[in-house]
């Protein structure tokens, strides 16, 4: 569950990011009023830890991995 929650937040970010380079628009910050405010600053807050947690993935064992998906099924 936690995976795919910081996947989802990471892809978020990645979104924003593709947003501002290409049309200089965050998408964050427009949606929560400013980059300075709280709700968007929290929201950069949880995806910069969600990349902190899917750097954990790169250093499962595969078996780790495979075992946590079939249980999910």
């Amino acid at each position: 569950m936690w995976d795919k929650l910081a996947l989802i937040l990471l892809i978020v970010g990645g979104i924003n990011w593709g947003l501002v380079g290409i049309f200089e628009l965050d998408l964050v910050a427009w949606t929560f009023g400013d980059a300075g405010s709280i709700i968007s600053r929290i929201v950069y807050i949880l995806v910069a830890i969600s990349a902190v947690w899917c750097t954990t993935l790169l250093f499962r064992r595969d078996d780790e991995l495979a075992f946590e998906t079939a249980d999910h099924r």
